[in-house]
Formats: C-alpha cells, sequence, structure tokens
C-alpha cells in the first residue's frame, strides 16, 4: 500500500513539489498499514520546512529531526508520503496559496479547498493518503475538513506536543489531522492520544441554535438532518446560545488576537527578510502590527468570557453540535474585494476554537448544490476521544 502510495500521481496539486519523500513507519506499529502526509509546517528530517512562503524557506537549512507527531506517526506503523501545500506561514482560511497553487478540492472541483491546511485535506479526500496533519489556530483544521468532506480534529489546546512546528499563535496553535472515514479516524487518533475511546457516548447534547441561524438557510436545511442522527443517539437536543455577547464579538476578539500574535511570532523575520507575501497575507500582519494595547486588552476579556460560557455549557458527559463553517466550499480565484466577508463569516463560526480551547471534531454528511458542509461537535477539554468515538457511533447510524 505504501509503495504504491509513494508512485501515486499527485492529482490534486497537494504535495509541495520536490517533497515527496517517503519513510517507512514501524512494521509493527498500530497504524501499519496506514500512509500519511504531513503539512508544511513540520518538520520532516532531511528537508527544508517552507511553509508555504519562499520566503520563510531561503537559506533555511533542512531540518534534523522530525516534528514530534511525525514521529509519533512514524512510530505508530505509519508511513510519511509528502509534505502539503499550507497557506503562506499558515495565515490564511481559504486555501489559496499565490506561490504555489491552490490544491484541489476533489469534492468540489470548481471550489477552494479550505485552509490554511490546504494540502493535507486535499490530499486525503482525493485518496492520495489515508490521513494527513494539519494545524489549527482560527480555524485551519475545521474549514478544510468541511469544505472537503472530512473527518477532522482541533484537540484540546495544549494536549500534544508541538516541537518541531511552526508556530503562529501559541496561545491558540494546535495540530489535527484528516481521515475519509471515521473508523481510520479514530485508530488515528487513539495512536496520536495514546488513548482508547470510551464505550460510552455523553448523554446531552446542545444546539448552538445562534450557530445554526447564522449559517445560510441551504446550510442549516443540509445540517438538520445530521443533528436529528445526534438527536437519535444521545437524547432530545437542548437549545442553547453558544455565545451571549454575539458570534460576531468572539469573531472580532479573535481577530484581534489572532494577528496582534501572529506579528509578534513573525516580526523578527520580516524585518530581516522583507519576504514576498500575497496582498492578503501582508495586510493581515499590517494589522497585526497596528493592534494598540486597548484593543488587545479588550480582546483578552472577550476571550475570558468565551472560556467562562464554554466551560459552563460543556460539562462532562455533555457536546455542543453546530456547523464546521457557514456555508459550503466558496468558489476558487474570487476577487480579493469580495473575499473578506466570506472569511470574516467563517470567523464567526471558527472563533471559538482559538479563544476556549476546547476540542472539536468535524463530521461529514450534509451536501449543498453539490459541495460538503461539515457539523461539527465540541467537548470539554481533554474530552478529544469521547468526540473521535461520537464520530464514529454517527458514522455507523447512517
Amino acid at each position: 500500500m505504501s509503495g504504491s502510495a509513494e508512485r501515486m500521481q499527485d492529482t490534486a496539486d497537494a504535495f509541495v513539489p520536490g517533497q515527496r519523500v517517503h519513510i517507512e513507519g514501524h512494521l509493527d506499529g498500530p497504524l501499519a498499514g496506514l500512509t500519511f502526509a504531513a503539512k508544511d509546517l513540520f518538520d520532516v528530517a532531511g528537508t527544508v520546512t517552507g511553509g508555504g512562503s519562499p520566503g520563510w524557506a531561503r537559506g533555511r537549512a533542512p531540518a534534523g529531526c522530525h516534528a514530534a507527531l511525525v514521529q509519533r506517526l512514524l512510530d505508530a506503523g505509519a508511513t510519511l508520503v509528502g509534505k502539503t501545500i499550507t497557506d503562506e506561514v499558515s495565515l490564511g482560511i481559504l486555501g489559496e496559496n499565490a506561490f504555489f497553487g491552490t490544491p484541489r478540492n476533489s469534492k468540489a472541483p470548481d471550489s477552494v479547498p479550505g485552509g490554511s491546511s490546504s494540502g493535507s485535506a486535499a490530499a486525503v479526500a482525493a485518496g492520495l493518503c489515508d490521513t494527513a496533519l494539519g494545524t489549527d489556530t482560527g480555524g485551519s483544521m475545521r474549514v478544510p475538513a468541511s469544505f472537503c468532506g472530512l473527518y477532522g480534529i482541533r484537540p484540546t489546546h495544549g494536549r500534544l506536543d508541538l516541537a518541531g512546528m511552526v508556530a503562529q499563535m501559541p496561545e491558540a496553535d494546535t495540530a489535527g489531522w484528516f481521515a475519509r472515514d471515521a473508523a481510520t479516524f479514530a485508530r488515528v487518533s487513539e495512536a496520536i492520544f495514546a488513548e482508547p475511546a470510551p464505550r460510552e457516548l455523553p448523554k446531552r447534547l446542545l444546539v448552538a441554535v445562534d450557530a445554526l441561524g447564522f449559517a445560510d438557510p441551504e446550510t442549516a436545511a443540509a445540517l438538520e438532518p445530521l443533528v436529528q442522527r445526534l438527536e437519535k443517539l444521545l437524547g432530545k437536543r437542548e437549545e442553547v446560545a453558544l455565545a451571549p455577547q454575539g458570534l460576531s464579538a468572539w469573531a472580532r476578539a479573535m481577530r484581534t488576537l489572532q494577528p496582534w500574535q501572529a506579528w509578534l511570532t513573525f516580526k523578527d523575520w520580516v524585518d530581516r527578510e522583507d519576504p514576498p507575501f500575497a496582498f492578503s497575507v501582508a495586510r493581515y500582519l499590517v494589522a497585526g502590527s497596528q493592534i494598540s494595547p486597548a484593543e488587545h486588552q479588550w480582546a483578552a476579556l472577550m476571550r475570558q468570557e468565551a472560556r467562562a460560557r464554554v466551560a459552563h455549557l460543556l460539562r462532562p458527559g455533555t457536546v455542543l453540535c453546530m456547523p464546521t463553517t457557514p456555508f459550503p466550499a466558496i468558489r476558487k480565484g474570487l476577487a480579493l474585494s469580495a473575499q473578506q466577508d466570506p472569511r470574516d463569516r467563517i470567523t464567526c463560526l471558527t472563533a471559538q476554537g482559538g479563544l476556549t480551547g476546547v476540542p472539536q471534531v468535524s463530521m461529514p454528511g450534509a451536501v449543498v448544490d453539490g459541495r460538503p458542509v461539515g457539523l461539527s461537535i465540541l467537548g470539554s477539554r481533554g474530552g478529544d476521544m469521547t468526540l473521535v468515538a461520537l464520530a464514529a457511533a454517527f458514522e455507523r447510524s447512517t
């Protein structure tokens, strides 16, 4: 299986040119026989971590060892088959890279794959590997999972070892993985978390009606049968407001904290190299450099409110469901002047991840105009494997 994957043509334009490495996993590991790819933010020994930016890669030495999560998958038996394209230094949500192109969304070929873990999602969706590592700060796992019709996870913040991964916003950075089916998703999750899936499912289901109402009507209607399936598994739904202050207030807080910290992360590199950027990425970093202390203080207080709200809602034994994105994948090549509105609307549904740090799994199953859109389940901190188990039960309920 791994040998054929190595020779497989990159039909999704998902892999970084020249980065189709092939590293065999341990033969007796629990993931033996599976193949994986790694977003080009993860170190792979002997290769340059390019970060989706020619300026980031320029003059950088090859990594001396594998990133912790790459090594974890290799030790578990999975075989690495390549490095995948990312939005520039992970600063993007649509999946279009001005330097390396847009990976092909095989589930919606005329649409974006979502970013910034675009290549990893595209590679899994196209069947070029069984699973793939990505990252998530403001939605970079969840959005591609929704747009490409995949299972994808944003783990509890701080739970995994991120050594050897390019940082953006350490206060919110996470790493995740994609899979086409729930069985593979569970198998990979158990190996990475070193924890079996629990046998008991949660007993309480919350539905975030503000988030569901924020989605396009066609998306909300397509997701309703999935919510009903969850209700059959877990019991009668309870309707709640996820963000009493307003989803847009949470999004504004994340749009303040994330670019501010991204600017601090990349400032020295920008000063030293003056690297080339796409307009949207340059604008993002400039905006981050201009955030005032008062704006940052307000956003930090809103983050505390968001964490308190989610901790109140997501007590042990409780899951909350909501649309992963407010609409399916948008068309490729949208004019720059037209991209801000969809970006802002996506952030209204993804901001809670970076603000609160709770685990979230996006599950496929809904289609709007022939394009996939995901339903997310959120749990309490550390309840990652409970969500994985629920995703498996959800798939079996079809």
